[in-house]
């Protein structure tokens, strides 16, 4: 624990700026408070790093190493070290310079000093002419010596070398134990180092192979381990080679640490279980060491994130959505061969980038590029297109959709600001024929308020500006404080909400919400009302069970925007239900003229489509992922979550 000066108040009214006590000279206020606030302790703490491997990777693992230098450079630790496996090696000098070279021009970014440790891709040398020692001239001509130690306010830093080989034959290798043994000449130097360091606050090790882990490395490390207990001041030693970061606890008063990759060979399957690329922050105090693994990448420079970055991120969020100005038309049964297009408009001030691409996990469809780059600048609209092609099937139980992926760059000024991968549904038109049967029993569909609903697209139901009518017939089983009917919200469109049990319908109407209420009307679980709205270019009407209970002069161009129509549901900005209804919705119905012009009128139970029709559910039954539009136009609207359908009572 760390010690701690703690400020003591004489009285709840006493003055804090009128301290005197020497403890108490570092804190002033003019503010009266109880509270006694603590004071740091002034000592002599710093801050290390430290790298683990580089190598076994891709040739891009320096892109890692180069980031990871970034994020250290954000925190400018005192100093970085590193655990070995600097460069891919393996190979003869000239090759070998090479990688040396470019490991260390990435690492005299670094605003610290650092110091590297040799590790076996470092010095073992493959080819003809094979020198004796390897690659170790070439290591230390380049690098530096193979073990070394300096000392940094009064803490020392120990690198050890655990490649020396078989003293014998002089094989290299890091699965026998003959060739993991410290020379005569090593353990000298540790000695010697280790009596030259009695007096330090801290002594660190660092070396590449963690030989406490034993098997192949075999039984040496227990030489070296009882010299650090003797010592008495060693607290910590850190390796690498294994690509997995591991704790090996403390043993004797001393931890062990086994460093990832910091740009080497890393599957990253379980980067919570130490798969990953990362660099360590160790900070030590007197009393002991704290150590942080931070994810590389994961450290952001503050300002970077100036107001420009902030409000384009942002408008990135709520504004660059993906447009389709195209997409074929399924029909059950039949083959498919047909163009998405994909539409992007920029209304920020700077470029962006975007990479997307259509999958589906539904092999019977195919797409052609696999993936497209686009650049969108500001102010500007582009058009990417892709192939579709499906084999003949019906829909079944086993179509799925295709989705576009995507990710958007911001160009900033001085950087990437990059948005997490999003993927929607691409809306495919589907004609689903024959239609249903209609079942014996007349059906509604069942939501549960929690996550059912019915998506239309906005693709599918462009709904033009100009008169409409939307209805319905629900049964609730319970109102919330917030309950969505049919929704095609957000700053735009149109709305039912039963909320608490009152009806109430909006339209984004000439730049602003006009909002119909009727708070004298309380509605009750359990049974059926028929709801409509009308607007008819001057005025809103709502209707509950064929009569009038509110109205509004209304008129101007509706705001139109790329919203989904949900139905069971509100929407939030990118198209996801919240405000479920809980309880049945039947007979959907929505038509481009305004049906219903007098004070009261007898709704019909079940509609028919006509001209003026653009949706009309039934919600009879499912068909695969949808539900039957009987409308002309086949908007077949997808299911999310599982509601069903159900007997009317």
């Amino acid at each position: 624990m760390h010690h701690r000066t703690v400020l003591c108040l004489l009285s709840p009214f006493f003055l804090l700026s009128h301290l005197v006590a020497a403890q108490d000279e570092r804190f002033t206020t003019d503010r009266k408070s109880e509270v006694s606030l603590p004071l740091a302790e002034e000592d002599d703490s710093f801050v290390f790093a430290v790298f683990g491997d580089r190598t076994g990777g891709p040739a891009e693992g320096v892109k890692v190493l180069a980031q990871a230098v970034e994020d250290v450079n954000l925190v400018d630790p005192d100093l970085v070290m590193t655990v070995g496996d600097l460069i891919e090696g393996y190979n003869q000098t000239e090759r070998w310079q090479s990688q040396a070279d470019e490991f260390s021009e990435i690492m005299n970014r670094l605003t610290s000093p650092w110091y590297p440790v040799a590790g076996n891709h470092d010095v073992y040398w493959r080819g003809d002419d094979r020198p004796e020692g390897e690659h170790e001239a070439n290591y230390e001509r380049h690098f530096g010596p193979l073990w070394y130690a300096f000392r940094h306010k009064d803490c020392w830093f120990i690198t050890l070398y655990t490649d020396e080989g078989n003293p014998l034959t002089g094989e290299r290798t890091f699965k026998k134990p003959a060739s993991q043994r410290m020379s005569k000449a090593q353990f000298d130097f540790l000695d010697r180092t280790l009596e030259r360091a009695k007096d330090a606050r801290h002594v660190f090790l660092f070396l590449h192979h963690p030989r406490w882990r034993g098997g192949g490395y075999g039984e040496d490390w227990e030489r070296v381990h009882q010299r650090l207990v003797a010592a008495g001041n060693v607290t910590a030693a850190f390796a690498g080679h294994i690509h997995h970061m591991v704790y090996d606890g403390a043993r004797d008063g001393i931890e062990y640490f086994t460093l990832a990759t910091v740009g080497g060979h890393q599957a990253g399957d379980a980067p919570e279980a130490g798969y990953l690329h990362h660099w360590n922050l160790v900070t030590v105090r007197d009393e002991g060491i704290a150590v942080a693994t931070f994810p590389v990448g994961a450290a952001l420079d503050p300002r970077l994130i100036t107001n420009e970055v902030a409000r384009a991120g942002r408008r990135m969020v709520d504004s660059v959505k993906p447009g389709f100005p195209q997409t074929p038309s399924l029909v059950s049964g039949q083959a498919l061969e047909g163009a998405v297009q994909v539409s992007w408009k920029n209304p920020l001030e700077r470029a962006i980038e975007i990479n997307l691409s259509i999958s589906c996990g539904d092999l019977r469809w195919n797409f052609s590029p696999d993936h497209e780059h686009l650049l969108v600048p500001a102010g500007e609209e582009r058009l990417v297109e892709f192939e579709a092609w499906r084999e003949a099937a019906e829909i079944d139980s086993a179509y799925q959709a295709p989705r576009l992926q995507y990710q958007l760059e911001y160009l900033a000024e001085t950087h990437r600001v990059s948005l997490p991968s999003q993927s929607v549904v691409v809306p495919v038109r589907v004609k689903i024929l024959p239609e249903p049967e209609r079942p014996p029993e007349e059906r509604a569909f069942d939501f549960d308020g929690h996550e059912d609903c019915l998506v239309v697209s906005h693709e599918q139901l462009a709904l033009p500006d100009g008169p409409f009518t939307v209805e319905c017939w629900f049964n609730a089983d319970k109102f919330g404080n917030r309950t969505g009917l049919i929704n095609k919200t957000e700053s735009s469109e149109f709305g039912f909400f039963v909320s608490k049990g009152h009806p109430e319908f909006l339209l984004h109407v000439d730049g602003a919400y006009v909002t119909l209420e009727a708070p004298e009307v309380s509605l009750s679980t359990g049974r059926w009302y028929h709801i409509a709205a009308v607007f008819d270019g001057a005025e809103i009407r709502l209707y509950l069970d064929g009569e009038l209970i509110a109205s509004e002069l209304a008129s101007g161009a509706r705001t139109i925007r790329n919203q989904p129509l949900l139905i069971g549901a509100d929407t939030d900005r990118n198209g996801r239900g919240n405000s479920f209804f809980d309880g049945r919705i039947d007979e959907v119905h929505v038509s481009v003229e305004p049906r219903y012009s007098e004070d009261q009128f007898t709704p019909e139970r079940r509609l028919d489509p006509d001209e003026s029709t653009i949706l009309l559910l039934h919600l009879d039954q499912r068909v695969g992922d949808w539900v039957y539009d009987s409308s002309p136009g086949s908007n077949h609207p997808r299911v999310r979550g599982l509601p069903r359908a159900v007997g009317v009572e």
